[in-house]
Formats: structure tokens, sequence, C-alpha cells
């Protein structure tokens, strides 16, 4: 939770007498696919997912079958389609096809256990697709090794896009993280369990999601996203799902954006979801924590700091002490949905704020304004719409309480 100076309140009031509004030249310039207000999505599931991206079964004519012993890795040079089952021990699956190849490994009951290494280790590719074709278990019990200059701290470990789908269950379990990719993740299609002391699933680049069940348990992040080489990258979208995040940290992390179009998304974390630029357009979300619920934190340049619910169904449960259900070191801006928190601080903002539909629900209370804490817990709310001081200490906005 932040502390705001007089200094700040003075600007803000300054700006407020000049008639500059939430959706005026005060906001930072929006990412391409955004608008003022920030109510435009930033990604559009047809431009994130190919059609082979979101088929759960694979075409299995002319594939290629392993069947796992122990002690004996596999290679895979070439492209195609490999199917994976079996049960054995200190086995790696390696990818090491040429960059302009596509590999397909369909896990058909495949069952491996490693000591230090990735089950699954995809070093050079142009895309690959693991695809569940058989309830699977990949699981790593030791220290991770290093792979030359490379350290390794996956049982899926992909230097490369990823895609994952399928119609069975891949269980994980990992000593360090449990599924990391180099690049651009994606996930259509499957039930995935993974348990791993740090993260549990985790992308350079992206983590792009349309469908699929994930019981996630992280002794740090459950989904996060980040590059530490490009500032501009590291979003997490997703478009569907059912999901069941226990974090110890955060349970949805992203570098720039975190953008939800649907999906059934439960949580229990430190923090509940947080990114440089928030945005909710659908689904259910369903969130305890005991820091920040729904953070927007500037860590990137590349978006503006803002939390955006233009729909869905958020209900937000905060613990006690100083913590803060929906909080931007940015703006917020509501424009439909149902907003539900729970907690000694429901919003705190340092920007600008807009309240211009949707249902907001503060401890069981609904309201018609945006509040705001501050110093002493007090609230100081700004709207979007029609001007005005409320009665309750706040500038009402939009359906203000008072008036002049």
């Amino acid at each position: 939770m932040k502390r705001r100076s007089i200094f700040t309140l003075l600007t803000l009031a300054l700006v407020i007498a000049l008639g500059i509004t939430a959706a005026g030249s005060i906001f930072p310039t929006a990412k391409a696919g955004t608008s003022s207000e920030y109510g435009t999505a930033v990604f559009s599931a047809d431009e994130l997912f190919t059609q082979r991206d979101k088929e759960q079964t694979a075409d299995l004519d002319g594939a290629v079958y392993y069947t796992v012993t122990d002690g004996t890795d596999i290679h895979i040079t070439d492209k195609g389609v490999y199917v994976i089952s079996g049960t054995a021990s200190n086995v790696t699956v390696f990818v090491e096809a040429d960059e302009d190849d596509k590999v397909q490994l369909v896990l058909d009951g495949a069952n491996i256990t490693t000591a230090n290494f990735p089950c699954i280790y995809v070093r050079t590719a142009d895309k690959v697709f693991i695809t569940t074709a058989a309830d699977s278990t990949l699981s790593v019990t030791g220290t991770f090794a290093m792979d030359g200059t490379v350290k390794t701290d996956g049982v899926i470990f992909s230097r490369q896009d990823l895609v994952m789908n399928g119609t069975a269950s891949l269980t994980i379990s990992s000593t360090y993280n449990g599924i990391v990719c180099k690049d651009d993740l994606k996930i259509t299609g499957g039930t995935y369990t993974v348990t791993a002391t740090s993260k549990a699933i985790q992308a350079n680049d992206s983590i792009r999601i349309l469908g699929g069940s994930f019981v996630l348990t992280a002794g740090t992040d459950g989904l996060h996203a980040e590059n530490d080489e490009d500032t501009s990258e590291g979003y997490i979208f997703i478009g569907g799902g059912t999901f069941s995040i226990r974090a110890g940290d955060d349970a949805i992390h992203a570098q720039t954006a975190v953008q939800i179009d649907g999906g059934d998304i439960t949580i229990s974390a430190s923090e509940g979801i947080e990114g440089t630029f928030v945005q909710i357009n659908g689904g259910t979300v369903y969130l305890q924590a005991t820091d920040d619920g729904i953070n927007a934190a500037n860590k990137s340049k590349a978006y503006p700091v803002a939390i955006v619910i233009n729909g869905g169904d958020i209900t937000v449960v905060m613990g006690s002490g100083d913590t803060d259900g929906i909080d931007s070191n940015g703006d917020i801006i509501v424009n439909g949905g149902t907003v539900n928190v729970t907690g000694n601080s429901s919003f705190d903002y340092d920007g600008t704020v807009q309240y211009n539909g949707g249902t907001i629900i503060v401890n069981g209370v609904q309201v018609n304004y945006i509040p705001n804490q501050m110093m002493g817990g007090g609230a100081f709310s700004r709207g979007g719409g029609q001007n005005g001081w409320g009665s309750q200490g706040g500038y009402g906005g939009r359906g203000g309480r008072g008036g002049w």
C-alpha cells in the first residue's frame, strides 16, 4: 500500500481544476490496440493462436514411436510426430531439430523421473508441440544441472516456441520450476497438475492460454512471464480454462501486460495478479491475497501503468494489515463487470480513475464511485464522468455522492 504526499494531493487537485479528465492527455500513451480509456483489448485470440495450436490430437500417420527405458536418452533431430510412452528413470527426451522444423511430441502414458536434468529438453527447432494422449507424469527430484552455459531449471525446458495441448492429464513435480519456455508458450487444452518449489509455469516472451485445466502449486509464482533482456516482452493472455493457483508470491505475474478474456480462475497467494497493464474483459476471478489482490506496477515502458476492468465477475478477498484489493501505481478504469472487494483498503491508485459502468461492491455494500485508500484510510476517489465532490470525502465523479 502506498502513502501519498500533500504535494501529490495538490497536484491532483490542480489537474481537476484545470478540467483534465481521466480520458484526457494526462494518460500515458497506450500500446497499439488500446484506446485512450483502455477499453479496447490489447490482444486478440485469433491473432495469438494458429489452427494447429488449437488442435487437441495429433495426426499419427507416419509417426515415430519410442518406449522409454532407464538411463537411455532420446534424441529427436528431424521434424515430425513422435509418440513417447513407458515408464523409466534418468531419461531426457531431447529435441535438436533444424531451426525451421516443427516437432510434435505425443505423451501416451509417458512416466519419466530424472535426478538433475529436464525430462523434456527442447534445444533447437522452430516450434515444438507437446500433446497429451494418455495420462503422463514427469518429475525431477534433485538439483538441476547446467547444460554447458545454459541453466536448465524446468521439468519441461524449451529454448524455442512451445505449444501444449491434448486430451489427457500431465502431472509435473519439480524441485525448482515446472514448465520453462525461453520464448512463447501457448496452452490450448489438456489437464495440468504442477507442483514446483519455485515457479509452476514460466516463459520469457509470453504465456498464452486458450483452454485447459490447471492445478498449480508454486513456491513463488504460478504463471510468470518476464524477459530480462527485453522489457517490452513478457505478457500473459488468458482466454479460457479452469485454474486453481496456490502461490507463495504472485499467482499471475507479467512484466508487461496481463489480459483475461475468459476462464474460471481461483487464486490463493501473497499477491493475486500483477503486471504493468492489467486488463480484465471477461471470465470469473476469485482471489484471496495477503499483499495486493490485483496490482499494476511500473515494470515496463511499453505499456501504461493501469488496471482496466471491462467485464467479468471479480471477487477479491484481502487479508488483514497493510493490503490493497485493487492497487495501481497508475490509473484504474472500470467500464463494466462486477468487482467485489473485501478488505481494509479496497482500491488504491496514484494516477487517474474512471468509473464508467459495471457494479462495484466494497465490504458488502454497493457503491457508485471508486474509493481511494490514503493516509489514515481516508476515501478520496475521483470519477471520470460528471464532476462533483462527494459527501463521502471523495471526488465522486460520475454518479458521485453530494456535489459541489
